[in-house]
Order: C-alpha cells, then structure tokens, then sequence
C-alpha cells in the first residue's frame, strides 16, 4: 500500500498564495505571490495538507486557449518526497485536461523529465536558463532606455511561436507594477520582477543578433540579478548570452502529453518561463 494512500488531495484558492510562495521559496523557484495568485485564481491548482494544516505538495494546471493547458508548480516539501505525492497530483491535473479535452504541456527539469516520461509524456523543445548576476550598468550620458514595446505585437508573435493564445497571461503580467514591454525594432521582450530575479521573456527577433541587441540593451537599463529561459536550438543567441557574461543555470525539457494542436509558425529566443510556457 502507498503511504500517501488515503491522503487528500484538495483545491486551493487565491487564500492560498502565501502557502504556495513557502512552498516554490523552499525549492530555490523565482515565483512570487502575483506569480501564485494567477494560478489560484485563473488556473486549477490542486494541494496536499498534512495533519496540521500546512501545505505539503502542489500541482497546478493553466489552461490556454485552442484546448491546451500547462501543468506547473509541481512541488513537495523536503520531508514528504519520495512518496509518491508529485505523481499523484500531476494525475489529478491530467485527469481534468482529460475531461475537458485539454492538451498538456510542461516543462520539466531533468529529474522531472524522468518522472513524466513514463506517464506518456514526450519531448519537445529543450530550453537552458541563463542567470545573469550583476548587469553591468550603462555608462555616464549613455541612453539606455529601450523603445516601449507594443502589447498586440507581442501577442501576435506569441500566438505565432506557441500556436494558441495567451493574451490574459501576457496581459496581466505586462499590467504588473515593474513590469516593462520593450522592443529594438522587429525584437520585442517582456521583463517582470521574480522572487530573486528580473525575468526576461517572452523574447522575439528575426534574428539572433537583434534579440542579442535587444538584451544588452535590457541589461544596461537594470539594476539587479536577470534570468532568461532561452531555446535551446537558437544556439547563436545562446553563444551570445554566455560569452556576454551569462552563465547556464539548469536545462529544462519541454513536453507534450496528447496530440499537437496547432504548428508554430516561429520560434522564440526565450520563452516566458518553465511554468508558464
């Protein structure tokens, strides 16, 4: 008998940000509580408490438009993993994409990857996140202040790299205090405050030197430690970033459980992270 049999798997509301922020704050995660109360309350995020109440486990599922979601925020607390918990509550999340006809999509550390795959999920994209930790500061008289960029374009070009709409996500995140939407002719980023870092992505260029431009430029305009989730096989902007001074924290797994809705027409430079897509 599984030791977490008989346990109860409950949904959480927007109440419960702060138990999830403990949570995703554990882990190392560069969630923050606007970050968990988007899930909460456009998304079906399951839970697990233990005896006193306090919250042990998450999974949440996102869902988007065109019949696919994102399954995310898949965390247990130290001394109740290796029980089972993790595979019980991404269950539970495929159980109601089933039901309502939904596609799943993840994006998977490398341990992640090993959990999912044997529950039908297959590999798509690889992704690497790059930290850097100390932006070099513009120098005296320089302009480094990129053009504001244009919401619809963005929207555009991220229907077009994902295959289905995400307006309410980018919208709300591009509403956010700090938040800034910037562009360097045809690129255009998205950069959002995180628990420990500044977030760059979605990221969009028709070519690797001009999302390049558009980073540096990004980076000389801020003040504190930045991630960006880059795609892997943009290997010249890769190249970049790293000979810049950004340094490869983890790799993740893209992966799709159920049939491809739609077909990319572009590919992004960076995405808008592994819990969001």
């Amino acid at each position: 008998m599984d030791d977490t049999d008989g346990i109860a798997i409950v949904r959480l509301g927007p109440d419960d940000a702060s138990d999830g922020l403990v949570l995703s704050t554990e882990t190392h995660w560069n969630q923050n509580e606007a970050d968990w109360r988007f899930f909460l309350t456009t998304g079906i995020v399951f839970g697990v408490r233990d005896a006193g109440g306090q919250l042990v486990a998450t999974a949440a599922l996102l869902p988007y438009s065109s019949g696919n979601a994102w399954i995310s925020m898949v965390l247990v607390t130290e001394n109740w993993r290796r029980r089972g918990l993790a595979t019980k509550l991404v269950d539970t999340c495929l159980n109601v994409a089933t039901r309502q006809g939904l596609t799943c999509w993840l994006d998977a550390t490398p341990a992640g990857a090993g959990v999912y795959g044997p529950l039908g999920f297959t590999p798509t994209l690889q992704l690497r996140r790059l930290r850097l930790a100390h932006p070099e500061p513009a120098k005296a008289g320089a302009d480094a202040s990129p053009a504001t960029g244009d919401l619809v374009q963005l929207l555009a070009r991220d229907l077009g790299a994902m295959g289905f709409d995400r307006g309410p996500l980018l919208a709300e995140f591009a509403g956010r205090p700090g938040s800034r939407l910037l562009s360097n002719g045809d690129a255009v980023a998205l950069v959002r405050d995180g628990r420990t870092a500044r977030h760059i992505g979605p990221l969009f260029a028709n070519r690797a030197d001009r999302a390049l431009a558009l980073v540096e430029v990004i980076v000389r305009s801020e003040t504190g430690p930045l991630l960006i989730d880059a795609v892997h096989v943009q290997e010249a902007f890769l190249t970049g970033l790293t000979a810049s001074g950004w340094t490869i924290e983890r790799p993740f797994q893209r992966m799709r459980f159920g049939r491809a809705t739609a077909k990319p027409t572009e590919q992004p430079f960076a995405v808008a992270g592994p819990e969001f897509g």
